[in-house]
């Protein structure tokens, strides 16, 4: 359903576009007043014309596709699936017949140079395609309507936009074809068509956003946790519809994830040791826990914040420095994915301070990025002494205040020695970030971010002092945890690949 929706959208974008550029000057009821003038310009440039009416030709298959997957969509009423398509059916016939005669007898006849002859064939294809077809169309898109509702991919923004979008559509499609026009010129029938179809876009995408909302409802952690920006931002209700639709977010996911690099400085790790128990609920449908110490008892959770160094697309090269060097705080749990085998780490929650990387990496990857209000991530160089501060200011972002100073070595509190031999066992677990996965049940995969960090653990700096969360005491209770630094990181996202189940 989401991919013939998606479909459907891309070819009347396309097919409109063509309108402008290529069919109107053309068209009854275009720029060109003049029938003669717009004869002779069909005659010079036929194959403009045809290309021009190839791409309606494909937006009405693309129809036909739509008119299959609600059909094939087991949630839509089945008379109403079967009443729309077939008024759907009946609307190609005349629509697609018309255009294909005009494209071939209407270049004959423009090229043979007879204005009158030309003007009684237009005025006939045009009633089949622009007037009988649209009209069909028109009930065909009203019979859409119910069987969305009936599926529960409705809105209220659908109900409002519905009424007067095929209204429009239903005047200037009888406007041909009743006595007086309706009292509606040629001209004011193409301006009609041109905001009708402005709105079938708008329409098409909040059909999308409820069909994809469907399989992708609000989940307590993850991808799918509620957004909610920082209330003192500007625009922060803006900015919630924007990161929360997921409509946006199935767009923009059509687009390839590329590489990303960041000079990243001072990395915090917070880690956790807590019982399996309390973590699993956090692991998404299709990965497991990874389990540590006797009988698989343990698990861990760690959250890291950093300052970003220019974080941009690696092709940007030193122009990376343009997008800034936001501060980011990453919440994670470790897992395995059973089918293939391969470890990694699930983003229970991530966080940054600008909203561009916010918003990006919310709508174009499987990160489930929120937006601080502020991040911060000091280091005394006298004394080595580090501070790090989240602020959520009543937005979705995790919160933290962290007042860490240098440690002479790790102490690992009890159950930590019941799942590792030493520190460093410990650091070989805890540091690689090399895979971020995440799950799709719709789909039927998993999603796979592929990172290159490259941290020696002999670079990992012992730290101790106070750490303060509501959001980790929510995750992890009175848990004790290990803190250490980084200084330096060379990040990179290789890109987003996904393994089917």
């Amino acid at each position: 359903m989401e991919r013939a929706l998606i479909a459907t959208l891309a070819c009347h974008a396309l097919a409109m576009v063509a309108m402008a550029a290529l069919l109107l000057p053309m068209m009854p009821g275009g720029p060109t007043p003049d029938d003669a003038v717009r004869m002779r310009a069909i005659a010079e440039h036929a194959a403009r014309w045809r290309l021009g009416w190839a791409t309606w030709g494909v937006t009405a298959l693309s129809d036909l596709a739509l008119g299959v997957a609600v059909v094939a969509w087991r949630r839509v009423p089945r008379w109403a699936a079967w009443g729309s398509m077939a008024l759907l059916c009946a609307a190609v016939v005349p629509d697609q017949s018309a255009q294909l005669r005009w494209v071939t007898r209407g270049v004959e006849l423009a090229r043979a140079g007879d204005l009158a002859a030309y003007r009684a064939f237009e005025g006939e294809v045009f009633v089949l395609t622009g007037a009988w077809a649209a009209l069909l169309y028109t009930a065909a898109s009203v019979g859409w309507c119910v069987c969305f509702a009936g599926a529960g991919a409705w809105s209220r923004a659908l109900t409002w936009l519905s009424w007067p979008l095929f209204a429009v559509f239903a005047v200037v499609a009888a406007a041909p074809v009743v006595p007086g026009g309706l009292g509606l010129s040629p001209a004011g029938v193409a301006a009609g068509n041109a905001i009708a179809f402005v709105g079938l876009l708008v329409w098409l995408v909040l059909v999308l956003e409820r069909v994809a909302g469907i399989a992708r409802p609000d989940a307590p952690h993850g991808r799918w946790a509620p957004w909610r920006a920082p209330r003192a931002f500007v625009g922060a209700r803006w900015l919630d519809a924007l990161a929360g639709s997921r409509a946006a977010r199935r767009l923009l996911e059509l687009l390839p994830v590329p590489a990303f690099r960041s000079d990243i400085r001072d990395v915090v790790y917070v880690s956790y040791v807590v019982p399996a128990a309390t973590l699993a609920p956090h692991v998404p449908e299709g990965l497991e826990l990874q389990r540590l110490g006797p009988g698989g008892a343990w698990a861990m959770l760690t959250f890291l914040t950093y300052r970003h160094g220019g974080f941009g697309p690696a092709i940007a090269g030193p122009l990376r420095r343009l997008f800034g060097s936001p501060v980011q705080t990453n919440w994670r749990t470790y897992v395995r994915d059973p089918r293939t085998g391969r470890d990694g780490i699930y983003f229970v929650t991530n966080a940054v301070t600008t909203r561009l990387h916010a918003l990006g990496g919310r709508l174009m990857s499987a990160a489930p990025m929120h937006l601080l209000a502020r991040g911060e991530v000091t280091r005394d160089a006298a004394d080595g002494r580090v501070r790090v501060v989240l602020e959520p200011d009543g937005g979705s972002a995790p919160d933290a205040e962290l007042d860490l100073r240098p440690a002479p070595a790790f102490e690992l509190p009890a159950p930590w020695r019941e799942c590792f031999e030493d520190a460093r066992d410990m650091l070989a677990y805890c540091v690689p970030q090399d895979r971020a996965m995440a799950t799709e049940p719709w789909r039927r995969c998993t999603t796979r971010d592929e990172i290159q960090l490259g941290i020696p653990l002999d670079a990992c700096e012992p730290l101790a002092g106070s750490v303060r969360s509501r959001a980790a005491e929510t995750l992890v209770g009175d848990a004790v945890p290990v803190c250490f630094r980084v200084a330096r990181v060379a990040f990179l996202l290789r890109g987003e690949e996904r393994d089917a189940w």
